[in-house]
This record gives structure tokens, C-alpha cells and sequence, in this order.
């Protein structure tokens, strides 16, 4: 397709610029920055447009909605650009509308990713996985979209409607157990992709937070209140409650997102916190509402990492502090540190391999230098002579390298970059 005018002009200044400030990096910019906008989005025969997230050809509400967010800044001078994204902010309104409880979806009907056992109603889903951050990733784009834009022609009624169901979803997944229809199971697979108990999870009892099946990594959750979703829910609930209020009038709605969010929030800070003895209070990355918590994170966004990033809380609050130091130590199962790289990876890919969003995401939440210039300093040495991103390396053997064509971290650092230069 025809890349705006805009994105090839704003790709070539960044890149000038990078040259007198980082100049080992601009040979990175320009490919990270045009890799969504070249090698993923799609005109359908319908006029609108598809975003697949690289290797995989299926549109994933969080992965397209990652994609995109370094483009919303320069929207308002490029009519071809705030197209492609107000035609992508529908097609997410569309797609939650057909099945909220579903992760990813086809361009054109047709089969699924995988012959699951679940309740597909619908050829244009790929995949259902229940991911809470998915539903949170359509609402950042539109609300993100609609602040630099101020465009309000995408109150329409799907959006109205998506809007409603993921209210509707979240409130009804406080209480999975006792009211929530959703189910997974996935035949002679690993267990992290597929989910126990008949395909309803594990128990969990009543906290105030939203329920989720599966993490951003795609993989199940263990115990099923996913902090980091959780932390995303309650800004995305709030971005909603603005949305509906500015393009519908409508003051019940907002009322019950702005309400949702306090109870979730709530619960955070009732059932996920906990003094640890080396770190003080920090965050568990998942809990069940029964007493037991998972000590970790992922390298995926949301994660606890990302939470300044995703706006629940500052880069110098009490708890994210403590909780960043035990993120970047060994008290954290999935902290590497190897000859290439330290950082965060991910269960998804195994043990000791890196994954680049998490040294971007690392980078975007730290305000000290030195940090910022170790993470720039391990993401030029990891590419593997790539000059993009990949999903993960291995810490000693940047050649050791997964996806090698992930548009998500391509533009998540580009977006880096693009802040280093604001900044």
C-alpha cells in the first residue's frame, strides 16, 4: 500500500536528528518506524484496513493497537494516516462487538488458528483467547487517537456498542465463577495454551478485579487476576468513561466505567500487594483471590513493568519502585542476564532469552540516563544485523534470535526513539 507522506517525512527527520544525538541508532529508525505502515496494514476490498502483527497473518486487538501508537502524534497533518487509523479504531469496534471474549480475527472469514473447543460463532475469529488487555488496547487507540485529533467521527454506533460490551464483560468477569459463560480448551497442547478445569481456569475468589484467561504472551494465567491487565483496565475504563461522555452524553455509562475502575482498583491494591521481606511492598504479578501469588513478570505489555507506561501509576511511586527492583533481580524466574544482554523474557519463549519490548519498555519507564543508555547500548548489540527488533534473543547469542518479523517491538522502539528526541 501507499505509505503517507507524513510517516516517510517524519522518518527521515527522526533519523537526521537520531544521527547528531544517537547516532548508533539511526540506522535503526527508519525500518523500525515504517515497519507496521510497509509490511502489515492492508486496504480490504471493503475500504477499510487490516493490521496483521508480522509473521502471523491475523489482526490482534492489543498487537494492532501497539502498532499504530507511534503514528497518532503526526495524524493531524496526514489525512491518509488519521484514514488508516480511524478505519482501524472501527474495525476493533466491529470486532469486539462480534465476540469480546476473542483475542484475534481474520481479515475474511475463514478458518480458525487452532481447532479449539470453545464457543466460535463466527469464521472471522482467529483465535479466543480471553485477554482483558486486548479490550483495554482498542479503547487507549481510540482514546489516544481522539485527544491528538479531536476527530469525532468515530462515535459511532459500534463504538457505543464496544464500549458497552467491554463494561459488560469486565463487570460480569469479577465473578467468573458464578456468572461468566466463557470457556477454553484447546486439545493435546502445552498446558500454558490451554485452560484447566474443563476450560474454566482455576478457582479464584471474589477480589474486585476483572478475571482473565490468558496473559499478552498469549499464555494462560496460573491465577487468574493478571495484575498488569488489571492496572490497564482501570485506565482504559476511565479513558471510556471520557469517550462516552464526549461523544454520547451519556452519564450512566460513564458513571458505571468510572465505577468499574474504582473497584478494580481496589482490589489491586487489597489482593495484589504484598510486603516482601527483601523488597517491601510490591506487586504480585497474578493472584486468585485465595490467598496465593505469583512473583514475576513478562516481558509482554501490560506488564508490572510498563505500569508508569500504560498510565496506572509514576515512574517514582513507593510500590513500583520496590516492585522494579525485584522485577531486574534474580528473585524474578524470568530476569537474564547473559553476555549479550540482561532483561526480562518471558515463559512464552524459555528460559534465557531477552525479549526487546521489555528493554525498550524498560528504557520508557526510567528517567535515570545511565539506565536509559545501558538499554539503547544492549538493543543496537541484539539484532542480530537485523536493524529490527525480534520477539527474544538468547543473553549470550544475539544470532539466537525468535520472530524475526514482529512489527509490535519495531514500533514500540521506534516510539522510544521518537520520545529520546522529544525529550
Amino acid at each position: 500500500m501507499e505509505i503517507p507522506a507524513i510517516l516517510l517525512q517524519k522518518a527521515d527527520e527522526i533519523t537526521n536528528k537520531l544521527q547528531a544525538k544517537y547516532p548508533k541508532l539511526a540506522p535503526f529508525f527508519k525500518g523500525c518506524f515504517l515497519n507496521t505502515i510497509e509490511t502489515t496494514v492492508t486496504k480490504l476490498d471493503d475500504g477499510g484496513y487490516f493490521v496483521i502483527t508480522g509473521d502471523i497473518p491475523a489482526m490482534w486487538l492489543r498487537d494492532s493497537a501497539s502498532q499504530l501508537t507511534h503514528y497518532i502524534r503526526f495524524a493531524n497533518e496526514d489525512e491518509d494516516l488519521k484514514t488508516i487509523i480511524k478505519s482501524v479504531i472501527e474495525r476493533h469496534a466491529q470486532f469486539v462487538c462480534l465476540d469480546p471474549y476473542s483475542n484475534a480475527f481474520n481479515a475474511v472469514a475463514k478458518t480458525c488458528w487452532a481447532s479449539d473447543e470453545t464457543d466460535f460463532h463466527h469464521e472471522m475469529i482467529w483465535e479466543r483467547k480471553y485477554e482483558v488487555d486486548s479490550l483495554c488496547a482498542s479503547l487507549y487507540l481510540a482514546h489516544s487517537y481522539y485527544k491528538h485529533t479531536l476527530d469525532d467521527s468515530i462515535f459511532t454506533e459500534n463504538f457505543y456498542n464496544m464500549i458497552k460490551s467491554i463494561a459488560e464483560v469486565f463487570k460480569k468477569e469479577q465473578n467468573h465463577a458464578q456468572k461468566s459463560t466463557y470457556y477454553f480448551h484447546r486439545p493435546d497442547a502445552p498446558a500454558t495454551d490451554t485452560m484447566p478445569c474443563g476450560g474454566k481456569g482455576n478457582p479464584v475468589g471474589y477480589t474486585g478485579m476483572t478475571w482473565s484467561g490468558f496473559r499478552p504472551s498469549d499464555d494462560r494465567c496460573l491465577y487468574n487476576y493478571l495484575v498488569p491487565s488489571n492496572m490497564m483496565a482501570v485506565c482504559a475504563l476511565k479513558k471510556a468513561a471520557e469517550l462516552v461522555s464526549v461523544g454520547y452524553g451519556d452519564t450512566r455509562l460513564e458513571s458505571e466505567c468510572r465505577s468499574l475502575a474504582f473497584d478494580i482498583d481496589e482490589g489491586i491494591k487489597a489482593h495484589a500487594v504484598y510486603d516482601h521481606p527483601k523488597f517491601g511492598r510490591i506487586y504480585a504479578y497474578e493472584v486468585d483471590g485465595l490467598g496465593n501469588m505469583l512473583f514475576m513478570d513478562d516481558a509482554n505489555s501490560p506488564s508490572l513493568l510498563s505500569a508508569p507506561y500504560i498510565g496506572y501509576c509514576s515512574k517514582n511511586d513507593e510500590i513500583y519502585k520496590n516492585t522494579r527492583r525485584f522485577i531486574f533481580s534474580h528473585e524474578n524466574p524470568w530476569y537474564f542476564e547473559g553476555a549479550v544482554a540482561k532483561g526480562v523474557g518471558s515463559p512464552h519463549t524459555g528460559y534465557d532469552k531477552i525479549w526487546h519490548i521489555a528493554l525498550a519498555m524498560q528504557a520508557l519507564t526510567s528517567d535515570d540516563e545511565g539506565e536509559i543508555e545501558s538499554c539503547l547500548d544492549m538493543i543496537a548489540n541484539s539484532h542480530a544485523g537485523t536493524y529490527l527488533m525480534h520477539e527474544s534473543f538468547n543473553k549470550d547469542e544475539a544470532e539466537d534470535f525468535t520472530r524475526p518479523w514482529f512489527a509490535w517491538a519495531n514500533s514500540l522502539f521506534a516510539e522510544l526513539l521518537i520520545r529520546l528526541i522529544e525529550k
